[in-house]
């Protein structure tokens, strides 16, 4: 997709998920406050992603259920959010392949597994290191960060579980609060192109 489709997308998507009136929805990001957040924590928005965010910050808890303990608030606050827990979001998907090379799992783009745990575990932070950053989305829903780029499946990520949510950030949102969403159509077929993490899906 160009900039302008991806931000075309990303607005779609923010559009929808204020239709719903589940969720605050705060000003949008500045270009001073995405500057600050890509410096303070290493990455770049992708266009749909930063579109989304700059058309209106959703923040609070979903209502309620009865009998249901309240969660801490599944949307990132790249506005005032506490660092610390910022980068444990943005940490989570390389965190959770990590716990899961310490239960077995290997990845052969990083060569034989060592024997010792510990050295396996720094071949794999090595490996991980230089595979494209994820961005939480809402929750464990993530997408790709890179500026440039747009339209990437939505995926869920749960240490090596990794799922589709969402053909794109619009898709997504639809099928994750629209309860007019049909559900899953025949032809719904994501693609994840983003190396190392396709993998998984």
């Amino acid at each position: 997709m160009t900039c302008g489709e991806g931000s075309a997308l990303g607005a779609r998507a923010a559009r929808r998920l204020a239709a719903t009136g589940l969720w605050r929805i705060e000003p949008g990001l500045t270009g001073a406050e995405f500057s600050r957040v890509e410096r303070e924590f290493g990455f770049e928005f992708s266009d749909d992603h930063r579109a989304f965010l700059a058309a209106g910050l959703p923040a609070g808890s979903p209502p309620p259920e009865p009998g249901v303990s309240q969660s801490a608030a599944p949307w990132p606050d790249w506005r005032g959010g506490d660092p610390d827990e910022l980068r444990a979001r943005l940490d989570w998907p390389v965190d959770g392949v990590l716990f899961d090379v310490g239960h077995g799992y290997w990845d052969d783009g990083w060569g034989d597994r060592p024997d010792d745990e510990a050295e396996a575990l720094v071949r794999a932070r090595r490996g991980l290191a230089v595979v494209p950053r994820m961005v939480p989305v809402f929750g464990h829903r993530y997408l790709p960060a890179g500026r440039g780029t747009s339209g990437h499946p939505v995926l869920s990520m749960h240490q090596t579980d990794i799922i589709y949510y969402g053909t794109d950030l619009d898709d997504y949102i639809r099928r994750e609060f629209d309860d007019s969403d049909p559900g899953i159509d025949a032809d719904w077929v994501p693609t994840a192109v983003v190396p190392f993490w396709r993998d998984f899906l």
